[in-house]
């Protein structure tokens, strides 16, 4: 059989748009639901300049964060250069994938020291994000794991 210029055309179409159908359907089928946006999206865009003082006082301080996993869970050293006894925050552990699994975790410090027990966490990706004060001085602190 001779195909013409015009059903091959038709054809090439028809393809095409099955192609794409195919994936709609994938894409709406899908149970991986991925929340990537916060419930209070405009209110927090308002706090932007907040989180960026916060940011740049965390910068100044002599020292760094350092997230370590470990089998008893998630150990996150602070800087050295913070009156341990006298931080007051949290720290907010995000999930991209699946809101429903984050959670917060008060700062209670051992040695400048935090341990994040290992049956909060699951294997994938974290936004560990952490949020304190010093003698009335904010800082803030955003690491992906």
């Amino acid at each position: 059989m001779k195909l013409n210029w015009g059903t091959s055309i038709v054809l090439a179409m028809c393809c095409f748009i099955g192609f794409i159908m195919f994936f709609v359907l994938q894409m709406l089928s899908s149970s991986n639901d991925q929340d990537l946006v916060t419930e209070n999206y405009y209110h927090k865009e308002l706090l932007v300049q907040d989180e960026i003082d916060k940011a740049n006082n965390s910068a100044h301080l002599i020292g760094d964060f350092k997230l370590e996993k470990i089998k008893d869970g998630l150990l996150i050293y602070f800087p050295s250069s913070i009156e341990a006894d006298k931080v007051e925050g949290e720290v907010l552990m995000y999930r991209p994938s699946d809101k429903q699994k984050d959670f917060r975790f008060p700062i209670q410090l051992k040695n400048h020291q935090l341990l994040i027990p290992i049956q909060f966490l699951e294997q994938g990706r974290w936004n560990v994000m952490i949020d304190f004060k010093v003698d009335e001085q904010s800082f803030a602190y955003k690491k992906e794991m």
